[in-house]
């Protein structure tokens, strides 16, 4: 038996009987939504002691109400990153994992033991004297892309076809996976496995973490870019930048910034909104959906 603590078991056990039981799945299923879950608890508990310098099973766990949405949404992702760069799972695997645990979400949401989402943190220091933005509804989301989509589909030049791919790349990057836009802008060819899907994010001060492109779609987007980035390159300090601009020299902050203001308005979305905006934690869970969804 899987070493789980008594309030995440009696949990599990709650969503066993609401989620497997309840809806009449077969006991193969109801193992292994149960194994997944509690793999998902023995890592949790494993990664506290570890911070806390404590051996395993010594008492260091944290439940759902204090780790909150925060902590419970960033624990699944470290989570679905671990599975991938670490345990080196297949993307079917981690997908299915994934699938399980934004059901068990939704169904601690539905008892109170997290919120149902987050709201966006502001700036530090401007949290009394700027408020935080709305989210970015669904619609609003999906009309964003949808726009990307059809000018890139109504485009007859191959090189504006080009930079429009780019545009939409970058785009999902920070949509699906939470990159920071400097991130964003440092990333190397060399940084991206085709084959795994993994992607190599490098912070300012030269710390590194993995993700996997969960979306196939993206991936195959990234593949086509890849090469279709090579007539904008030119010999040079930059010549291995995943991102050129069409002199075949870095982007910019003001130019990612551009990019994503010009989609925003043929999107019809009137309210202003950054590139920042894409990455905020009440779209992370919009982005597990379509995840899902794909993965079907």
């Amino acid at each position: 038996m899987t070493d789980v603590a008594a309030d995440s078991k009696s949990l599990i056990d709650g969503f066993i009987r609401s989620r497997v039981i309840g809806q009449g799945l077969d006991r193969r299923t109801e193992k292994a939504y149960r194994l997944d879950l509690e793999h998902f608890y023995v890592w949790i508990e494993r990664k506290n002691s570890k911070e806390a310098g404590l051996s395993h099973g010594s008492g260091s766990e944290l439940t759902e109400k204090e780790m909150g949405i925060h902590g419970w949404e960033d624990c699944v992702e470290a989570y679905l990153d671990y599975l991938t760069a670490e345990k080196n799972l297949s993307v079917s695997t981690v997908c299915r994992k994934n699938r399980v645990l934004g059901y068990y979400s939704s169904y601690l949401a539905g008892q109170g033991v997290i919120s149902p989402c987050r709201s966006p943190r502001p700036a530090r220091g401007l949290e009394k004297s700027q408020p935080s933005h709305a989210p970015l509804s669904k619609k609003e989301a999906d009309a964003f892309f949808a726009a990307m989509d059809r000018e890139y589909q109504g485009l007859d030049s191959e090189f504006r076809r080009r930079i429009c791919l780019r545009d939409m790349v970058m785009m999902e990057l920070l949509f699906y996976h939470k990159i920071e836009i400097s991130e964003l802008l440092r990333l190397e060819v060399t940084d991206y496995n085709p084959k795994t899907g993994i992607l190599t994010i490098r912070r300012k001060r030269g710390e590194a973490y993995s993700i996997c492109l969960f979306s196939q779609e993206l991936r195959r987007k990234m593949g086509l870019w890849l090469e279709e980035r090579i007539p904008l390159r030119h010999p040079g300090e930059y010549w291995s930048r995943m991102f050129l601009s069409k002199l075949g020299k870095p982007l910019s902050m003001e130019m990612v910034i551009r990019i994503f203001d010009k989609y925003r308005k043929l999107a019809g979305i009137e309210r202003e909104f950054t590139p920042k905006d894409l990455k905020e934690g009440s779209m992370k869970q919009y982005a597990r959906e379509l995840v899902m969804e794909r993965c079907h």
